[in-house]
């Protein structure tokens, strides 16, 4: 490894890296083979699908969308001129994550997966469904009382906390939410107003994991989704990219050797990212390219993919702060699971100052009229880091993936414009 990336790294300093492991066969190892198939993504995706008459029903956001979780995929000019992308590097799409629906962010994916697996095998193992139940009568008495005995916990920065919090009290499970002291104030209180606990934790995001994973284990009754760890989380994500298929088929995008995609995936501990790249990789093989984005000071899937297989450093170990407004990608150290899978698949991972969200977030706002919060904004540096290099071609689609931000309060917003750059878009030469 380069004494310069090393050394860029430790001060903090925006940069590229490329997995040179990427495309490696690795056969030979069955230890680094992912345990799951692509049969899963779709058993996944049909979960969703069976769920959906119960979604809409618990949730008036979704009955415009029959209770399915999904967002748009928007063509943006307007902001690929402001970024300063000709249109010969391609063109720029949104994946809009950050309007989905009842959690505001990409978490809606992979929490509302796992609360909805828990409480279909619960109510099976009950004898609350059968073969052709209707899923609509899970919201009936008789199976939230079975509900209610059940408690279904989570350690988050606050994104995946919303959705697992909103989504289990709404079904009637106890709804706990373990969270930093540092985690958005108006994030806790959103959950608050919805029926969940939300249990304080001095210290960062790894503490507030390690603090609810220790309480969970002494009530047997007790679901702890491990963010960590969690298959279902994974696979929950990874069905996004079947929607994403469908969608570049229905604007006419090809994907293949000389209209590459390159998806941009912000990454905190990175089951998110990860598990929608693998599902991609499945679909696009080798002509997808997914870049994780992360803040300087908390780059934890950077340092994961730097360090030999079968470690796991925290980003302290690079002397770095894991201090970043962008609370939602203040992770000290990577998920185990999502590191493994992504050691042969993922393109690369490019770090971003916290001022560039901010610039990005207002740019964004102007450009095209979409509010996201600063994590969700990670994504948009990405086209600039492939600019130069071979991909960035006349046919390649960019997706840059902003994963929350709706639900943000006005006020909070506010701030967040405040502290943009005062200066009027660049235009491409």
């Amino acid at each position: 490894m380069a004494l310069e990336f090393l050394n860029k790294l430790r001060s903090a300093t925006p940069q590229l890296w490329v997995n040179p492991q990427r495309g490696l066969l690795l056969e030979d190892n069955p230890a680094d083979q992912p345990p799951f198939l692509r049969t899963e993504m779709q058993a996944a995706r049909d979960r969703f699908n069976r769920f959906a008459p119960l979604l809409a029903q618990l949730f008036p956001e979704l009955a415009a969308s029959e209770g399915r979780i999904e967002s748009d995929l928007l063509p943006a000019p307007a902001m690929q001129r402001a970024l300063c992308i000709p249109a010969h590097h391609g063109r720029l799409w949104i994946k809009a994550d950050h309007s989905l629906p009842v959690a505001g962010s990409i978490k809606a994916r992979g929490g509302f997966h796992e609360v909805l697996e828990v409480a279909e095998r619960l109510a099976i193992v009950t004898g609350q469904l059968h073969p052709g139940t209707d899923y609509r009568s899970l919201a009936l008495p008789p199976a939230r009382a079975v509900f209610a005995r059940h408690q279904i916990a989570v350690g988050s920065t606050g994104n995946l906390g919303m959705a697992i919090g909103v989504l289990a009290a709404a079904l009637g499970f106890r709804a706990v939410v373990h969270m930093s002291t540092e985690a958005k104030e108006w994030k806790k209180q959103r959950l608050r107003q919805r029926g969940v606990e939300v249990v304080e934790h001095t210290g960062d995001y790894e503490q507030a994991v390690a603090g609810g994973r220790t309480l969970a284990l002494a009530d047997p009754l007790c679901h702890f989704v491990d963010d960590e760890r969690s298959l279902s989380l994974f696979m929950g994500y990874s069905a996004a990219a079947l929607h994403l298929h469908e969608q570049l088929q229905a604007q006419g995008v090809a994907v293949d050797a000389t209209h590459p995609l390159i998806v941009y995936l912000p990454c905190g501990v990175g089951g998110a990212p990860a598990g929608i790249a693998w599902g991609l990789h499945q679909l696009f093989g080798a002509h997808v390219h997914c870049f994780f984005a992360e803040p300087v000071q908390s780059p934890c899937f950077l340092v994961n993919m730097l360090a030999p297989d079968g470690t796991s450093p925290s980003v302290y170990d690079f002397g770095l702060t894991n201090q970043t407004e962008a609370d939602g990608l203040a992770v000290p150290r990577a998920s185990p699971l999502a590191a493994s899978v992504m050691r042969t698949v993922l393109a690369g991972v490019f770090t971003v100052e916290d001022q560039t969200l901010f610039d990005h977030l207002a740019l964004l706002l102007a450009a095209e009229g979409l509010r996201v919060e600063p994590s969700a904004a990670a994504g948009l540096s990405g086209p600039g880091h492939v600019r130069d290099r071979a991909l960035s071609c006349p046919g390649a689609n960019h997706v840059v993936w902003t994963t929350g931000g709706s639900l943000v309060p006005h006020a909070q917003y506010q701030m967040y414009l405040d502290r943009a750059a005062k200066r009027p878009p660049s235009t491409p030469q």
